[in-house]
Order: structure tokens, then C-alpha cells, then sequence
């Protein structure tokens, strides 16, 4: 094919790897099937055991078009099945139900979430290299690919990079922001948080989110996410991180100089509720969020949901795609 220049857009910023979902060894559905192909928010479901006979007669016969133009969702990845498709799935859905004259179709970067997903259930989920190989071969000339990620990361950073290496199979490559790029994004998203947590900001309540984090620089949106929810008036909300700053412990050392609360909320920053969240977060081990705010004397609710399966963070998702989009015209 004839090389054609590739338009690499998205935001600017020194971030790096924001997770879109963590994965674990025990998944929480008992599905059979797995999402390859969305469009017009169908689901096309393939299995090593029920594929058909090609991609290209099966995505022609759930577009019912000859188009050209696909686009790419990719996502970290999980294997807490029923939540996967809660959160990266419905994101998904809203894009395809947006985007009905594009075909949508899913990637996961993580490979370790690969492999479990197909060893354990039997489900076959591509990598953004497979993805991008199928796309060429079933002709798509036109390609939009949406991260779910948080943040502009090394995740993102390796995704692009293996875009350029197709930069002469399409005639367009446009990649859109991920979840927090920019101060509408970050604005955004505190919206969404706290109107859903909204009835639990009573003044005796702490509600805190917990983020993967990572020790590079751009560790920083957490910070920056702390800060936007406190020039909003959002005072009772917390930001910690699994791996990295802020950290439990300044959580804790934060909730007790404020002191009057009763209850902690704890709900992840990420936009699945994977293992982290079910573990880490939720789990009944000593280290656990839940047991250590536990044992300094609060009550303590978790909220497993990620923060896919709020609508307004979907809404956001579909804005970056149509920016990207736009770009394409």
C-alpha cells in the first residue's frame, strides 16, 4: 500500500501509565463468549470454538455496510468478567451508539489479562498489534483508536509507538485523549464522581478513591485530581494510590487531622473494579483499605464499581472521540 502521513493527535502532558482496569486471577461472571466486534451496539461475540468462517464476512454481516472506517477501543484490560463489561463495555456501546457509521472494536493492552481470559473462559481478546493486524486485513483504510486509560501514561506511550509502525496501511490514524488530559477533563470528572456520591457527603463521612498510581511523573494527576475536587468545595473527598503517592497512609494521616468522620466510603479511581479494587481495596486481608480504616475505628463501605459504568464518564469517552473524529474530516 501506498505510505500516507498518520495524524497522531492527542493532549500534551507529562503523564504516564494510567491503568483503564486491573486484572486478577478470579473473574466474578461465568461467560462462554467475549466482545471482538461492537457496532451499532451489537455485541459480536467469538470464541475459539465459534468463530466465523472469516472477520470480514462477519463484520459486513453485523454492519451491513462496505465502510472503511473503524474504531479502536482499547483498554488495560480485566478479567472480573460481569464488571468488564459494566465498565469497558458500556463505554463501548456508548461510542458504537454515537459512532453507528463506524465499526467499534476492543483491544486490551494488558497481555497477562489475555492469556487468563483465554486459558480460564476460553475467550480470545486482541492485542492492540492483532487488532490492528485484523483492521488491515479486513480493509479498514480510516482508523480512530480511543484508550480508555486515565492518562496519557507509558500504557499510551507504547500504544502510539505501535501505531507508527502502520502508518502505511491506513490513510488516517487519529488517536483521542484518554479519561484526564485536560482541566475540562479533570472539571469532568469530579462532576461525575460526586453526583454519585453525593448522598454520602453528610460532613461525617469521608469518601475516598483509590487510584493504581506510579512512581513516574505524571503521578501527578492524582494530585492535581485532589486539588480540582478541593477548589470545587468537594472537602470531604480523598485521593490515595495503590502503588505509589498519595498513599494510604497520608490518606489516613489527612482524615484524622480533619477528624469529625464516622464512616470512610471507599470506591476506585479506575475505570474498572478489578482486582485492585476487589482485593486491595475490598479485600478481608489485614493490608486491605477496608480492614486498616476498619481497625482505626470507622465504618467502612466499599463501592465496586468502576468508574465506567457512570455515564457522564462515558459521555467524556464519546466527546474525545468526537474531537478525534472531527480531526479526520
Amino acid at each position: 500500500m501506498k505510505k500516507t502521513g498518520m495524524v497522531l493527535w492527542a493532549a500534551v502532558m507529562t503523564a504516564v501509565w494510567g491503568l483503564s482496569g486491573c486484572g486478577g486471577s478470579v473473574g466474578t461472571g461465568n461467560l462462554e463468549k467475549e466482545t471482538v466486534v461492537l457496532s451499532k451496539a451489537v455485541v459480536n461475540e467469538v470464541t475459539e470454538k465459534e468463530k466465523p468462517e472469516t472477520d470480514d464476512e462477519k463484520r459486513k454481516a453485523e454492519q451491513g455496510s462496505e465502510s472503511d472506517m473503524v474504531i479502536l477501543a482499547v483498554s488495560f484490560g480485566t478479567s472480573f468478567n460481569d464488571n468488564r463489561e459494566n465498565t469497558i463495555g458500556a463505554v463501548e456501546k456508548a461510542i458504537a451508539k454515537e459512532y453507528p457509521e463506524y465499526e467499534v472494536r476492543r483491544a486490551f493492552t494488558s497481555q497477562m489479562i489475555i492469556d487468563i481470559l483465554k486459558k480460564r473462559d476460553g475467550l480470545a481478546i486482541d492485542n492492540v498489534t492483532e487488532a490492528l493486524d485484523r483492521a488491515v486485513a479486513d480493509g479498514f483504510r480510516r482508523l480512530v483508536v480511543q484508550p480508555t486509560h486515565l492518562m496519557n501514561g507509558l500504557e499510551y506511550e507504547d500504544m502510539v509507538a505501535t501505531l507508527e509502525e502502520y502508518d502505511e496501511y491506513f490513510d488516517t490514524i487519529v488517536v483521542g485523549e484518554p479519561l484526564l488530559t485536560s482541566d475540562e477533563d479533570f472539571k469532568a470528572v469530579v462532576k461525575a464522581i460526586t453526583m454519585d456520591t453525593k448522598d454520602y457527603d453528610n460532613g461525617e463521612t469521608a469518601i475516598v478513591y483509590m487510584g493504581h498510581g506510579t512512581e513516574a511523573e505524571s503521578n501527578q494527576i492524582y494530585g492535581k485530581m485532589q486539588e480540582t475536587l478541593r477548589q470545587a468545595g468537594f472537602e470531604n473527598y480523598y485521593i490515595g494510590t495503590v502503588e505509589a503517592e498519595p498513599t494510604l497512609e497520608d490518606v489516613r494521616k489527612a482524615l484524622k487531622e480533619k477528624g469529625g468522620y464516622k464512616k470512610v466510603v471507599l470506591v476506585p479511581l479506575m475505570v474498572v473494579a478489578g482486582d485492585h479494587a476487589n482485593n486491595d481495596m475490598a479485600g478481608d486481608e489485614e493490608d486491605s483499605w477496608k480492614t486498616i480504616f476498619a481497625a482505626d475505628g470507622y465504618e467502612v463501605e466499599c463501592l465496586l464499581q468502576g468508574l465506567g459504568e457512570l455515564e457522564a464518564i462515558q459521555q467524556i469517552y464519546v466527546d474525545h472521540v468526537r474531537i478525534a473524529v472531527n480531526k479526520q474530516k
